[in-house]
């Protein structure tokens, strides 16, 4: 006799139901709010506000910085997630640990830390100061905050990804007289190269959003040092809401352009492994 396997979870089209009725209450609504309250400006009226002089400054010092802390996020990333995979070391598990830190730390106290730290009176910050450079409240620290934010997105994905490369491939390399470049750049790189840019897509797509590490750490200096999120604040606090949607639709449109590049890479990624599988 055949027994009927039921499943924990309730059936398909009960679930389907659960599922689309919370992204709608929590994603969909409202995105579709702020898309229907910007409906109310007029193209020239919604070009005029997002092409402000001052917006456009905004623009230009969130993707810059956001851009710059994903590359070296991208470079340093890789680093720590090899030291990681490849060599054993005291204290390994706390610094493995301590990569996930960025996730956990509310990023307010992590923007009042590195401002303490990187002021001109600071504990590093005094050292760079007599050199004239200068970090806290400049685009610099909005770089260095948003590199401490993003880090774990580059070597969580990389990670893995070492983690299942075959080294026989290197050691058979290796045998056939391979250099240690040759190795990395005709072997490993290929492999980790999808999960790579995958990290990197992150990195720069949760930056482009960050508010609450920089804002302490930014200086907020029109055309200099202020972030596009600050200016939908600042447009809400003068209730022109109008001005704040529109803001915020081209931050969204970049948002969704990022997950399209996202997703394109992980698909990549997943038909590249399983090719190699």
């Amino acid at each position: 006799m055949a027994f009927k396997q039921h499943s924990v979870l309730p059936g398909f089209k009960l679930s389907l139901g659960y599922t689309l009725l919370y992204l709608s209450l929590i994603v969909l609504l409202p995105l579709a709010a702020l898309i229907i309250k910007t409906s109310n400006l007029d193209w020239s009226a919604f070009w005029a506000i997002v092409t402000e002089p001052r917006v456009v400054a905004s623009y230009k010092v969130t993707f810059g910085t956001s851009l710059l802390a994903a590359v070296i996020n991208l470079v340093f990333g890789l680093l720590i997630a090899w030291v990681l995979v490849r060599y054993p070391f005291p204290g390994k598990r706390l610094v493995d640990a301590l990569v996930d830190l960025p996730f956990a730390l509310p990023t307010a106290v992590a923007g009042i830390a590195l401002a303490t730290i990187y002021a001109p009176n600071g504990w590093i910050g005094q050292w760079f100061e007599p050199l004239g450079l200068k970090i806290a409240f400049t685009p610099l620290g909005i770089v260095l905050a948003l590199t401490f934010i993003t880090l774990p997105f580059v070597v969580r994905t990389v990670q893995p990804v070492l983690q299942d490369l075959e080294k026989e491939l290197e050691e058979a390399a290796a045998s056939l007289g391979a250099t240690r470049g040759q190795v990395f750049y005709k072997i490993i790189l290929p492999t980790i190269l999808p999960a790579l840019l995958t990290g990197f897509a992150m990195a720069f797509a949760r930056a482009i959003g960050e508010y609450g590490s920089v804002i302490f750490i930014a200086g907020n200096m029109p055309y200099v040092s202020e972030i596009t999120p600050l200016m939908i604040i600042s447009k809400l606090e003068q209730y022109d809401y109008l001005g704040a949607t529109a803001i915020a639709c081209v931050m969204l449109a970049v948002s969704f352009a990022l997950l399209l590049v996202i997703n394109g890479l992980q698909w990549w990624t997943a038909k590249r492994l399983g090719r190699r599988k």
